[in-house]
This record gives structure tokens, C-alpha cells and sequence, in this order.
């Protein structure tokens, strides 16, 4: 029997954090009309976040990247618009560059009460955003399937997104430091290898009788089958802080899920490394970005990851063509020739200390980039 073709519909979700424009530090409790006037202006995709300084946004099913933008640009050009209101702005980046997690609150939400009860300081320290892209698989078993073999490839799109090199006003000397702080919980990293859906199942509900969780949207790895949606659900990534950035990674997250699909359907499939392999190359993703390359593990040696991106463009080029997305997964090469947001915020800090500002003025410099950037282009 044929193999059915997934409709890989794309959903994308963004995660923010709230800054005062005039201090450039967090908000770290804004006024409750704030989140109201986003929700009554954007239905349903706008929610607020563990802690209140952050906020979420997430598209519609979208088709097209085409649907995707449009979407992402309005919901981020009304959560500016909105704080801006109360003189704050959204930064898209995955942490704050001097921001301290122990003033922040968080949301008084069941969800949240009970994952701050449950995790302790664990959950406190996470002042961490990050971007989720959704892609619609409907058959269960290809969906695991997937989820095996696409693992492979996440350390190639986070060196993409990287928007953390600071912590509480440290250069941490890594381009993504947020997958330290959330490695922190339990049931992160890598995903579980399973030989099928009912495997993956039965694996759940032996976590969920013995209580240790709810339901399946407590496992928090780097891609994961959604328990809310019939999509596979890519969570490595950073917040990317031009829009751009971020269609890039989804249109690639989707065209790789596409690629993977088309190899089953030829009764073949991408060799699956040993998760201590491919854990490797997500160290040095966290670490270098894309400065120091990744591990090509069929050469067995380290390749810059200028040849390691065109690989990968030349192996979805069909399936971008037929998502009508070419534009977008070459932007990658973009990506890679001028820097992601880590490597913008990390010259824009030194550029300020060499012209003679403190270090606390150098870091209001790199908010108001991100200010700046979040916005661009909408």
C-alpha cells in the first residue's frame, strides 16, 4: 500500500521577553491590560509565559511560508505595538543580556504553580525563550518514523538561531547559553529512539500512571511528537531575532521532515547515529554556533559548516521547490556569511566597550539592537 503523503502544514511558535525601554531592563511584572489588549487583538495566538516577563505567540496552520510570515509579522508588530503602549518592547532572543532571574515572577497559572512546586529553582532560572516550529504529520508510525532520523540534523539548525551568548550580564562564551539553563530539566535534550508509535505510547503512559507527569507535553526534547497536534514539533531552535532568520529554520525543519518522508517512501532512510554522536555536534552548536564547524560522523571529522549547509540545501532542494520555499532555506547561506543575533549582540558589545562605554552601557547597547531587530522589517 502506498505511504500516504503528510499535508506538512507549518505552525510556528515564538517566544519574547518584555523589556523597559527606558532602563532596557526586564519587566518583570507588567500590567495585566497588557496581555488582555494582545489576546483581544489576537485571538487565541498570544499567551502569557512561565514567567511574566515573557510572552508567546504562535501562527495558525499555515500552508505557505508565504502564510507563515504574514502571520509572525503581524503577531510581532501588534505585541510591539501593544508594549509600546506602556513603554516596553519584545526582544525575540533566547536570553536577556543582563537581565537576573531571581526577581522575576512567575505567571500565576495551575500549569506553571505546579511546575514551579515540582522543579524548584530548576524552573525559576528559566529565563530562557526559544522558537517552535510545527510540521503537520498525520500517520503516527511515520511520525515517530521521522522523529528518529530528523534528530540528526537539529544541531545544524540551532547553530542558525543562536541568540544567547549572555547571561546576567556575563559573556558566557557560548553562542547558545539558553539550552544550559534548560538542560537543567528533566526530560530535555536529544529524543528518546523509539521502533514505533505504540513503543512511544507505551512509554508514556508508564511515566503517566506512575505520576511522574501529566500527559505527553511534559517531555521537553529538542523535537518531540506535540501531544496537542498531529505535528512533529522542532524545539531547538533559539528565538531568531530577524524574522527572516526564523522563516529560514522553519522552512528547513519542514523541507528536511519532507526529505526524510521521501526517502521511506523509496524504501530508504537516513543512517541513525548514536545519540552520544549527535549530542556531540549539539555541544558544539551550543558552544562555536557555526564558528568551529560540525561533525560530519560518515567522513568521522570536523567540516566547516559552510560545506555541511550546502549538503544539506542540496539534499531539500526538491522539497523546498515544492513548498515553493527556495528563497527562504537559501537565506541560510545569508545567515552564514553575516552572523546570527549571538554574533550581532556580541559585536555590538565590544564595538561599545572599545569606543569607552561601561560594561552596563555596552549591554543596554545590545537591548536596544534587539529591540530594534524583533521589529525590522515588518
Amino acid at each position: 500500500m502506498a505511504l500516504a503523503e503528510p499535508s506538512f502544514t507549518l505552525g510556528v511558535e515564538e517566544e519574547y521577553l518584555l523589556v523597559e525601554r527606558a532602563t532596557r531592563d526586564l519587566v518583570s511584572e507588567p500590567p495585566p491590560s497588557m496581555i488582555e489588549d494582545c489576546e483581544a487583538l489576537l485571538e487565541g495566538q498570544v499567551s502569557p509565559e512561565f514567567l511574566q516577563s515573557q510572552i508567546e505567540v504562535g501562527t495558525r496552520v499555515c500552508d505557505t511560508l508565504a502564510e507563515a510570515r504574514a502571520d509572525l509579522t503581524h503577531l510581532r508588530r501588534t505585541v510591539a505595538d501593544v508594549a509600546g503602549r506602556h513603554g516596553f518592547a519584545p526582544i525575540a532572543a533566547s536570553t536577556h543580556p543582563f537581565g537576573h532571574w531571581q526577581v522575576q515572577k512567575h505567571t500565576d497559572k495551575e500549569r506553571y504553580n505546579v511546575l514551579e512546586r515540582d522543579m524548584q529553582v530548576v524552573a525559576r532560572r528559566l529565563l530562557t525563550c526559544g522558537m517552535h516550529v510545527h510540521v503537520g504529520i498525520e500517520t503516527d508510525e511515520l511520525r515517530i518514523d521521522i522523529l528518529n532520523q530528523v534528530a540528526y540534523f537539529l544541531p545544524h539548525l540551532l547553530v542558525l538561531s543562536t541568540s544567547s551568548p549572555f547571561w546576567e550580564g556575563e559573556d558566557t562564551g557560548l553562542k547558545s547559553y539558553r539550552l544550559c539553563v534548560f538542560n537543567e530539566l528533566p526530560r530535555t535534550g536529544l529524543p528518546e529512539r523509539f521502533v514505533s508509535h505504540g513503543e512511544y505510547q507505551r512509554t508514556v503512559d508508564v511515566m503517566v500512571r506512575a505520576g511522574l507527569l501529566e500527559d505527553a507535553t511534559k517531555l521537553w526534547w529538542d523535537v518531540r511528537p506535540s501531544a496537542r497536534f498531529p505535528t512533529l514539533e522542532m524545539r531547538i531552535t533559539d528565538v531568531c531575532t530577524r524574522l527572516d532568520d526564523a522563516l529560514c529554520c522553519a522552512a528547513l525543519f519542514r523541507c528536511l521532515c519532507r526529505m526524510l518522508y521521501r526517502l521511506r517512501r523509496e524504501n530508504q532512510r537516513w543512517r541513525i547515529y548514536s545519540r552520544f554522536l549527535v549530542d556531540e555536534n549539539r555541544w558544539r552548536a551550543q558552544r562555536y554556533g557555526f564558528d568551529e564547524g560540525l561533525v560530519d560522523f560518515g567522513k568521522g571529522e570536523i567540516v566547516p559548516y559552510g560545506e555541511l549547509l550546502e549538503e544539506i540545501i542540496e539534499l531539500v532542494r526538491e522539497d523546498a521547490e515544492y513548498f515553493g520555499c527556495l528563497a527562504e532555506v537559501e537565506h541560510a547561506r545569508t545567515v552564514f556569511a553575516h552572523g546570527t543575533s549571538a554574533h550581532r549582540q556580541l559585536a555590538t558589545y565590544q564595538l561599545a566597550l572599545e569606543e569607552g562605554a561601561e560594561p552596563e552601557e555596552a549591554l543596554k547597547a545590545v537591548v536596544d539592537l534587539l529591540i530594534e531587530e524583533t521589529v525590522s522589517g515588518l
